[in-house]
C-alpha cells in the first residue's frame, strides 16, 4: 500500500489531494514537524534533505513533490491527472509543474523562512528578505490569474482537472494571511480557488489534516 508521509498545510497537501482524487487505498503517516519529526534519523533515512513529503510504495521511496505527483499520474492513468502524452498540453503541463516548484514555491519558501537567507540573529536583514520575497510573489500570482483569464476554463489547464490544480491550490492558500493581495483577491484566481475548494477530495484532505477556515 502507498504511504504518504505528510504534515498539515505543507507541500504534502498536493499529493494528498491527488491520492484522494485517485481513490486508491493509501496510508497517511503524520510527520510531527513542529517537534522536529522531519529531522529524526528514521525520517532522514527516507529523505536526507529532511523535507516533506515522502511517498513510500513497497521498496520505492520518493521525495520531491513534483516527482511524487508525476509518479501518481503515471501509475494511475485512469485518473487523468495529466494531459495525454506527446501533446502540447502535456508539454505545457510540464512547464507549469516545474514553474510551481522552482519559481512560485521557491519564492514562498523565502517569504516564510527569511532567516535562512540572513546571518543568525540579524532580524533586520530577515525582515528585508521577507518584504522582497512578498513583492516577488505578487507578480507570480498575477501570472496564474492571467493564465486562467487567457483560456477561460474552469481548471488551470482548461476543461480538465489535473495535478496542477492541486499544486496551484496548495501554494495559493499559503498566501491566505498575506497582509496585502492574497491569491484569493484576484479576479480569476479567487473564483478558481473556490471551485477547487468545493471538490470532495479537497474537502476530505482539509478534514484529514485537521485544518480550519480560512482555507484560501
Amino acid at each position: 500500500m502507498i504511504q504518504l508521509h505528510f504534515a498539515p498545510s505543507t507541500a504534502s497537501m498536493v499529493p494528498h489531494i491527488l491520492l484522494e482524487e485517485i481513490g486508491a487505498p493509501y496510508e497517511r503517516v503524520l510527520v510531527d514537524k513542529q517537534n522536529g519529526g522531519h529531522k529524526t534519523p528514521a525520517y532522514l533515512a527516507l529523505n536526507p534533505n529532511g523535507l516533506i513529503p515522502v511517498l513510500v510504495e513497497g521498496d520505492l521511496v520518493l521525495y520531491e513533490t513534483a516527482a511524487i505527483c508525476l509518479h501518481l499520474s503515471d501509475t494511475h492513468p485512469e485518473a487523468r491527472l495529466m494531459p495525454p502524452m506527446d501533446t502540447r498540453d502535456r508539454a505545457h503541463a510540464y512547464k507549469w509543474l516545474m514553474w510551481m516548484t522552482n519559481t512560485l514555491q521557491a519564492t514562498l519558501i523565502v517569504y516564510f523562512y527569511p532567516e535562512r537567507w540572513a546571518d543568525t540573529g540579524n532580524t533586520d536583514v530577515a525582515a528585508q528578505v521577507q518584504r522582497n520575497a512578498q513583492a516577488r510573489v505578487g507578480p507570480l500570482l498575477d501570472q496564474l490569474d492571467a493564465e486562467l483569464a487567457r483560456h477561460g476554463g474552469p481548471w488551470f489547464m482548461g476543461e480538465a482537472f489535473t495535478l496542477l490544480d492541486a499544486y496551484v491550490f496548495t501554494l495559493c492558500r499559503w498566501t491566505r494571511n498575506f497582509p496585502n493581495a492574497p491569491a484569493r483577491d484576484r479576479a480569476h484566481l479567487g473564483p478558481y480557488l473556490r471551485r477547487v475548494l468545493e471538490r470532495p477530495a479537497v474537502q476530505r484532505v482539509l478534514a484529514n489534516e485537521g485544518l480550519s477556515a480560512p482555507f484560501i
